[in-house]
């Protein structure tokens, strides 16, 4: 999970960071210019990329689960081990601004910004939502609480990127939701959190999470996938079943293209991310009912979805020239 506060991209072009040194005189001594390639990486025509370095020993989920096997622990236990027991108060951070973000996005109403004329509907849909009992009822907030931090996204508000500022609705809706019908206590669902943002670093570590690079397979489908992986872990999943459910999500994800409407993260974005919430769930109940057995590992998810985002072409990926984009 690129998983710190950040301000919500109302576009999908990549961003120019201009670095200028100035002597006293307002003379400029040195410039250096870096480029937002998505997904958290910067690059230029020098710099291929700039990436922080890697904190966590194993960076393959089969041998992370080979670890938990052996020492008897879960991820979030290897989370806290690399990371040290600060990892517990940033991650209460990240949590207070999720919930802020829903609460705000909740409430909030009006067209967004960026000339498609689409409104907002989270408040809607929470609203029609109470109409319901059960299934119907928990789905529909669901789905609401994914629309209220896509459409803060959209607007240009404080969210968290998990894993980007396009997919930042799918990993807050789940756990907001189990808060609030499970009752779950804050350190639980700060240890979801290290296991989805362990989940999220693998697919980084070798594959991408930037729609540019590989579509938005690599956004909704890794964030989905995250969610997937904290919610079956906060339902007493074991590795192999947390493994199995965010492995599910992503395979289920393979090949979803990046070809956002006049290049804004509203249309499909915004949909997207509140039915990738609820494919989440569906991937966490399907492997709790399993005993994690599957043929198809994590790790081979992520190797396949890398290809198959280079094999997509670039029309696909994040340039508003192809697919739905040209619909309208």
């Amino acid at each position: 999970m690129g998983s710190s506060p950040t301000l919500g991209a109302n576009e999908t072009s990549r961003f120019e960071i201009d670095l200028k040194i100035y002597r006293k005189s307002d003379q400029s001594i040195d410039e250096w210019i870096i480029f937002s390639v998505g997904g958290g990486a910067l690059a230029n025509e020098t710099t291929k990329e700039v990436v922080k370095e890697n904190i966590y020993p194993l960076t393959h989920i089969s041998d992370i689960e080979e670890w938990c096997r052996k020492e008897g622990r879960s991820y979030w236990e290897y989370v806290e081990i690399c990371e040290g027991k600060q990892i517990w108060d940033y991650l209460a951070e990240i949590w207070d601004v999720m919930c802020k973000t829903i609460e705000r996005g909740l409430n909030n109403e009006g067209v967004l910004p960026g000339g498609l004329k689409v409104r907002r509907k989270a408040g809607t849909y929470l609203i029609k939502a109470k109409g319901y009992t059960d299934a119907l009822n928990s789905r529909g907030k669901l789905y609401a609480y994914a629309l209220a931090t896509s459409e803060e996204n959209a607007a240009g508000g404080i969210i968290v990127t998990a894993p980007t500022c396009g997919s930042s609705g799918v990993l807050p809706a789940v756990l907001y939701h189990l808060k609030n019908t499970r009752d779950f206590m804050p350190i639980r669902i700060y240890r979801a959190l290290a296991t989805a943002g362990l989940f999220g670093n693998v697919v980084k570590a070798h594959a991408s999470i930037s729609g540019a690079e590989v579509g938005c397979q690599g956004e909704v489908g890794v964030a989905c996938s995250m969610a997937a992986a904290a919610a079956c872990q906060l339902f007493g999943g074991t590795p192999s079943q947390i493994e199995y459910a965010a492995e599910m999500a992503l395979e289920h994800h393979l090949g979803l293209t990046c070809d956002p409407v006049c290049g804004l993260v509203q249309i499909p974005c915004i949909e997207r991310n509140a039915i990738a919430a609820a494919r989440a769930f569906d991937a966490n109940i399907f492997a709790s009912f399993s005993d994690g057995e599957h043929r198809v590992s994590f790790d081979k998810v992520v190797e396949a979805m890398r290809e198959t985002g280079h094999d997509i072409p670039s029309l696909y990926r994040e340039t508003s020239e192809g697919g739905l984009a040209k619909k309208f």
